[in-house]
């Protein structure tokens, strides 16, 4: 009755017992193999596996209150582990070439930020068809004044920009005291 109740024990752990072997430390032991070899084959199994062990730790993680109701979960992940790790299956090899890789090394880029252009036309939105868009409607000569003004504005701002960099310089070369007298000469 002893041994009967230890096989119970037993079975009904068998996840949490054999879960950390396949899952830990077998990848482990046959990674360190694979590092000591000169074939770059057995190096990408182990390589690809740990990839996929870091997806399903996270998922686990970020997921547990909900795998906390899924009474299957240990024994669908020890499996799971069983065909990505045993050599006769190859299993992470397959999940990265066929769901891993494309995701990340022929990754198609979308642009969240693109939003489509209400107007009719379509024309190039750059400064050239902005501007006859302007002429258009308001006339060359409404255009011809703009122009004139952002002249006159960036002039000023030109003179003001001068005038800050002189005084800059001018302080930087007396200095900050108020004592300073730079019209005296040794």
């Amino acid at each position: 009755m002893g041994s009967g109740s230890f096989l119970k024990v037993l079975a009904k752990n068998f996840d949490v017992l054999a879960g950390p072997i396949i899952s830990l430390a077998y990848p482990l032991y046959a990674s360190v193999r694979a590092i000591e070899t000169k074939n770059p084959v057995d190096d990408q199994q182990w390589l690809t596996y740990w990839v996929l062990y870091s997806f399903i730790t996270l998922f686990e993680l970020t997921f547990a209150p909900i795998i906390e109701w899924l009474p299957f979960w240990s024994y669908a992940k020890l499996f799971f582990n069983c065909w990505l790790v045993l050599p006769w299956f190859n299993g992470a090899a397959y999940v990265y070439d066929h769901f891993v890789r494309p995701m990340f090394v022929n990754r198609q880029i979308v642009n969240i930020w693109y939003v489509p252009r209400n107007d009719k036309s379509s024309k190039p939105d750059d400064v050239l068809s902005a501007a006859e868009r302007y002429i258009e409607q308001n006339g060359p000569e409404a255009f011809e004044k703009l122009i004139s003004k952002s002249t006159k504005s960036s002039k000023s701002r030109t003179t003001r920009r001068l005038i800050l960099e002189e005084a800059e310089a001018e302080r930087e070369t007396w200095g900050e005291n108020p004592f300073y007298d730079k019209n005296f000469r040794h």
